[in-house]
């Protein structure tokens, strides 16, 4: 993407901030291999760098029998992201650093259905970033269950907050000043997978959600594959049956209506293990109580998931399957019908992929819309459009700022 920027080398001073705040400590031989560009260029801008306080020189790398490398890093307080997670009842902020470690982090309570949503999003938003000090924001990511056609322009359509073509990201712009790039919540969630999880080593790999909903985040490449509308992914509504039952969408038979957290509540209630009205930590405590008919509402929704995801597996033949979401908090009991019917399912060839479940924090959302401000400087196909190059001269403009200077 051609920049507007002053010049190429602001351009790989940001580059090299995100590079180290991203994949941590590196030398200057390593950056300028992984970023392209010459070696007498990356000691220049790492001079710097130094020079205005936004990276450190650290201890030397191990030698291979030259002279030993110094490993520079991010200084910790260089800037922050603010990542926003929407869902129905309730947002979620983080503020990170530019390596993506969660400094700080609220739950607010929210209405999506209200007339005032985006207003009282925007008030919300304002606050939490007000609370945060005075180091410098990049901007704000944000992540929503829905599908959003443009990151930097950020009009939503979301079946589970029942908005139609709301503009939240100009609203957000407008009001805060700053930033905003907006995407499907799962998206942004592989983009952090991407750059600060087991996907940093791996540039093709899924990943799966499952909880309220299941969702699958698409990295081919290195990149996250959006689609024509950025609904690619969105392997929850894949028909599993003919008929059955009616699923959020308006369809029937969907993988979602079967296996996210409403249909194994409402299986459960069915059985008497739990009341209608009951949280789907109920049917897990049930579980693992040792009622079998629980354990056996999980093996049956993980063995549908298994088989569902062979056939993605099948088509985009990735290197490394990511389960996470709130729904891993049983994949215990997910586990045993999930993994047979993966690879019975899976064509020979591709029965070895591997699959790794993460542990899941409630800010592991907000923290995944943060990336999305933090891949910018990576976003050499431009997807975040204007916003992501506001980004990236927010960030090249702090790095000229002097210490202890206004800002």
């Amino acid at each position: 993407m051609a920049l507007t920027s002053p010049s190429r080398t602001d351009v790989n001073r940001s580059a090299i901030l995100a590079h180290l705040g991203a994949q941590g400590p590196a030398s200057r031989a390593d950056l300028a291999r992984m970023l392209g560009v010459s070696p007498a260029l990356v000691t220049q801008l790492s001079k710097d760098l130094l020079a205005d306080g936004l990276i450190q020189e650290l201890d030397h790398s191990p030698s291979q029998g030259g002279r030993p490398a110094r490993m520079l890093g991010v200084t910790a307080d260089t800037a922050r992201a603010i990542g926003v997670k929407v869902v129905a009842d309730h947002v979620a902020f983080v503020e990170v650093g530019i390596d993506g470690g969660v400094i700080r982090s609220a739950t607010e309570p929210f209405d999506a259905l209200s007339t005032l949503a985006t207003t009282n999003l925007v008030d919300l938003a304002r606050t939490f970033i007000e609370g945060g000090g005075d180091r410098p924001v990049l901007g704000i990511g944000v992540g929503i269950p829905g599908t959003v056609d443009d990151q930097g322009i950020g009009v939503i359509d979301s079946t589970q907050l029942g908005w139609n073509q709301v503009p939240l990201g100009a609203a957000l712009r407008r009001s805060l000043g700053l930033p905003v790039v907006v995407d499907n919540n799962v998206n942004a969630l592989s983009m952090a997978e991407r750059l600060f999880g087991q996907g940093r080593s791996c540039p093709d790999f899924l990943v799966v959600t499952i909880g309220t909903g299941v969702g699958a985040g698409i990295i081919s490449g290195g990149s996250v594959l959006r689609g024509r509308s950025g609904g690619a992914g969105d392997i929850g509504h894949i028909p599993v049956t003919d008929g059955g039952p009616l699923c959020q969408c308006g369809n029937h038979g969907c993988l979602e209506a079967f296996v996210g957290e409403s249909a194994l509540i409402a299986r459960a209630a069915e059985l008497g293990i739990v009341a209608p009205d009951a949280p789907i930590a109920a049917v897990t405590r049930a579980a693992v109580e040792g009622d079998e008919r629980a354990r056996k509402i999980f093996a049956e929704a993980g063995h549908l998931l298994g088989r569902t995801l062979a056939g993605v597996v099948n088509v985009l033949d990735p290197e490394l399957v990511v389960v996470l979401g709130e729904g891993v908090a049983a994949w215990k009991f997910w586990a045993p019908g999930f993994e047979s019917a993966l690879r019975a399912s899976l064509v020979p060839g591709k029965r070895g992929v591997e699959v790794a479940v993460e542990t899941w924090q409630d800010d592991r959302w907000a923290q995944g819309a943060a990336a999305l401000v933090l891949a910018t400087p990576f976003d050499s196909d431009g997807v975040a459009g204007e916003q992501g190059r506001l980004v990236r001269e927010r960030l090249v403009a702090n790095s000229r700022i002097p210490e202890g200077a206004s800002r």
